[in-house]
């Protein structure tokens, strides 16, 4: 057999992949399903993190006597740290080991939520924010990679479907519990939970797993100029998605500055990647066919998973008046959905073709956003029910495949970087949707706030009858003449109200399209043999 292949989509040839490797265990051990669950928890925990605070920003605000625009460094400190660690990961595993890396990340997220609980300052507690972000993303590829590591072939499906649900759920779940948190104790709580759950799943994970070994030569070679160019490069990019809709995109000055150091340090990152013999990233993944359409699929349900959680609880908020517990109760039957559809979907994994179920999962994704864009000012839990849950069930049958697909063709020597950048693709694909989001919304909800304007002038009689109408209801308490301004405010208000409804339904709409579009991709897809994991 020769000791090389050669990547089915071309390129240069690459080490053969190691056949008990690609086989993966003959059986989970106890031990390893322990450990594979303690990294789960992991995992759960750090993605948990961004939505319960979150939906307590104001909270936070008001504890650290920070404006709203200082307030919001709370989160985007986070994300800016969280998305420069993800893609780093891969190769911190090699050097250190998946045990290794774990263990410290898990540790260093407990400790800095300390640090965030007991916070005084906003400047502390962006320091502490960053510093919990980095750290802790370390745990999200990790689990991925791990888990074809870990799992004989038959057992895949399973733990797919085990981290899909894990990475969907805490999105969902997170307003709810931040909301409950914050109400029943108070915003400190929000890290201080993290605590004893960070030293059960540190000590866990450091005693059970043990998949690989460490590769210390390869901090001889680590590609400083490559770490900083990538980091400059996604930080500056998280930053212009988060900061760009809130300060009219390049407008402001700070948000053009740093879309102009996005772009040259990408040029560098990207130089460095392909030229470096050991980049800080392997970008050589993407030559897979599977992988590469199994990112922008990750980069689709980035769009569906995160906008959908920001921008029904929006509405609920902003139209209906809700507080985070009866935005919860709203949201709580796509997380019951969810976890009633993970069982069915797994077993399904394991006897259908997974890209069958893709392509139905996208349907049913558009199908949910398509029958949730019908949004009135009364609609409620009667109204949202069903495409809430209907989002939920699609959603299981997106993630469990995708993650299947795109990992399952990989060569084992290549997985761990290769989960970092799928991973990546999913967070750079909510930072986007969320951006283009607050501007559909922005500006869709002026376009329609003009066109209702234009239909209340005074020469349509209904707009007469109903502003006296409303001078009358309103004049027990109030003079003629106040009676009026009353109800002409009152008139703009309904105006705003109802294009700020349009507009949200204008958005939902978009947001299904990403999902229609992209359906004719999964017949380009493989199916990947064997369960994956270096299958070829």
């Amino acid at each position: 057999m020769s000791a090389t292949t050669t990547d089915r989509a071309g390129g240069p040839p690459n080490p053969a992949p190691n056949p008990a490797a690609a086989a993966g265990p003959a059986a989970m051990t106890p031990r390893a399903r322990i450990g594979f669950m303690a990294m789960v928890f992991g995992m759960f925990m750090a993605i948990l993190d961004i939505q319960i605070v979150s939906a307590s920003i104001s909270e936070i605000q008001a504890g650290l006597a920070a404006s709203p625009d200082e307030a919001s460094w709370v989160q985007t400190s986070y994300l800016i740290a969280e998305i420069v660690m993800i893609p780093l990961s891969g190769f911190l595993s090699r050097l250190l080991s998946t045990r290794v890396l774990f263990t410290a990340s898990a540790a260093g997220f407990t400790v800095f939520s300390l640090f965030c609980a007991l916070s005084s300052s906003l400047g502390t507690m962006v320091v502490f924010r960053a510093a919990q972000g980095f750290i802790g993303g370390a745990m999200i590829p990790t689990v991925f990679a791990a888990s074809f590591m870990l799992f004989p072939p038959a057992k895949r499906a399973s733990a797919t479907v085990i981290i899909g649900l894990t990475a969907t759920l805490a999105p969902t779940i997170g307003p709810t519990l931040g909301g409950w948190l914050t109400e029943s104790l108070s915003w400190h709580w929000l890290f201080l939970i993290n605590v004893p759950v960070g030293i059960v799943i540190a000590t866990t994970v450091w005693l059970t797993v043990d998949i690989d070994k460490p590769d210390r030569s390869l901090l001889a070679r680590f590609d400083w100029w490559g770490l900083a160019a990538m980091a400059a490069f996604l930080g500056s990019l998280e930053y212009v998605m988060e900061e760009g809709p809130r300060w009219d995109w390049l407008q402001d000055e700070t948000v053009a500055a740093f879309a102009a150091l996005c772009l040259v340090a990408g040029v560098v990152f990207f130089w460095r990647a392909f030229t470096r013999p050991e980049p800080i990233v392997d970008l050589a993944a993407f030559r897979d066919r599977n992988f590469a359409i199994g990112c922008l699929f990750s980069f689709t349900m980035g769009i569906g998973l995160y906008g959908a959680v920001y921008l029904i609880p929006l509405f609920l908020a902003r139209v209906r008046g809700y507080n985070s517990l009866q935005i919860g109760e709203v949201m709580f039957i796509t997380g019951l959905c969810m976890f009633f559809a993970a069982p069915v979907i797994g077993r399904a994994l394991g006897k259908l073709d997974p890209r069958l179920i893709l392509a139905c999962g996208l349907s049913l994704f558009f199908l949910s956003l398509w029958l949730t864009a019908r949004l009135t000012t009364q609609s409620g839990f009667a109204e949202m029910a069903f495409p809430l849950g209907l989002r939920g069930v699609a959603m299981m049958m997106c993630i469990a495949p995708v993650n299947q697909i795109a990992l399952g063709t990989i060569a084992p020597e290549r997985l761990k970087n290769a989960s970092g950048l799928y991973n990546l693709m999913r967070n750079l694909g909510g930072a986007v949707g969320l951006a283009v989001i607050n501007t559909l919304v922005k500006d869709r909800s002026f376009l329609h706030r003009v066109h209702l304007g234009e239909s209340l002038n005074w020469a349509r009689p209904e707009a007469l009858r109903y502003r006296d109408t409303l001078s009358q209801l309103m004049a027990g308490g109030l003079g003629e003449a106040q009676a009026q301004i009353a109800a002409l405010a009152r008139m703009k208000t309904m105006v705003t109200q109802q294009a700020l409804v349009l507009a949200y339904n204008d958005t939902l709409l978009v947001m299904a399209a990403c999902f229609l579009i992209s359906l004719p991709l999964v017949p380009l897809l493989r199916r990947p043999r064997g369960g994956g994991g270096g299958a070829h």
